[in-house]
């Protein structure tokens, strides 16, 4: 079977198999998730605690993290927070027992980029891992720079420009701000944005997207013009002011 695999190089060719790392301390859990995945395809390593995550994402950091939130020395929260404090953020998805909706706003808000709880399907578990890897690599496929007004973003280098200035954006920032300059003057739905950057709907999701929204507005629109604008009782526009 041929699994997803990571263009690399000027000719685009399929080199690797894209690589899993799953942490979780429940060894029935992991057994399950990796065979599961590499079934699918993938290249999937596990670890039982945050402590050996941190040090297999420094040695071969992976294409996506399925990450439990409760490990035996690092919560799951903290061990995000972490890596993406240290600048190795990759795409994550919480795979966790604790279903409360203040769990999962927490867990997106710090960067996730969706939250199964346990007993979970394999079969969605696959679908949701795919899902995150698509979204992932779309904004990487886009031919050319995005530019609005003196706002710039390069899918090739992810680097974002406003008036001349680096724009420093975590993950979760950047697909909210690529999926709005890509749809620029266009008003898009609250269920537009969350299912292009999160993917899947539950309780609580709004007001994540009313986080990110208000990140991304800190860092963008430091100095007038204003870009990023609220359609009440419809959604967001990215757009020069009228």
């Amino acid at each position: 079977m041929t699994g997803p695999t990571r263009e690399t190089g000027e000719t685009g060719r399929m080199e690797r198999p894209l690589k899993v790392l799953v942490v979780d301390d429940e060894e029935a859990i992991t057994d399950l998730v990796v065979m599961a995945l590499r079934y699918e395809g993938f290249d999937v390593h596990a670890v039982h605690s945050g402590q050996a995550a941190l040090t297999r994402v420094a040695l071969s950091p992976p294409d996506l993290l399925v990450l439990d939130v409760m490990l035996p020395d690092i919560d799951g929260f903290m061990l995000c927070q972490r890596l993406r404090g240290s600048g190795r953020g990759m795409p994550t998805l919480f795979l966790t027992a604790r279903d409360a909706t203040e769990d999962k706003v927490h867990g997106l808000t710090l960067g996730g980029d969706d939250y199964v709880t346990k007993p979970f399907a394999v079969s969605e578990l696959v679908a949701r891992v795919r899902a995150i890897l698509r979204r992932a690599g779309a904004a990487d496929s886009t031919p050319g720079p995005l530019r609005f007004s003196d706002l710039e973003l390069d899918p090739e280098t992810r680097e974002v420009r406003r008036g001349g200035r680096h724009v420093e954006l975590t993950a979760t920032e950047y697909r909210l701000l690529h999926y709005l300059l890509a749809n620029a003057r266009k008003v898009l739905t609250r269920a537009q944005l969350l299912d292009h950057v999160w993917g899947h709907d539950f309780g609580g999701e709004a007001r994540v997207l009313e986080t990110y929204v208000s990140y991304l507005r800190r860092k963008i629109d430091p100095v007038p013009p204003s870009l990023i604008h609220t359609v009440r009782g419809v959604g967001y526009v990215l757009r020069l002011p009228r």
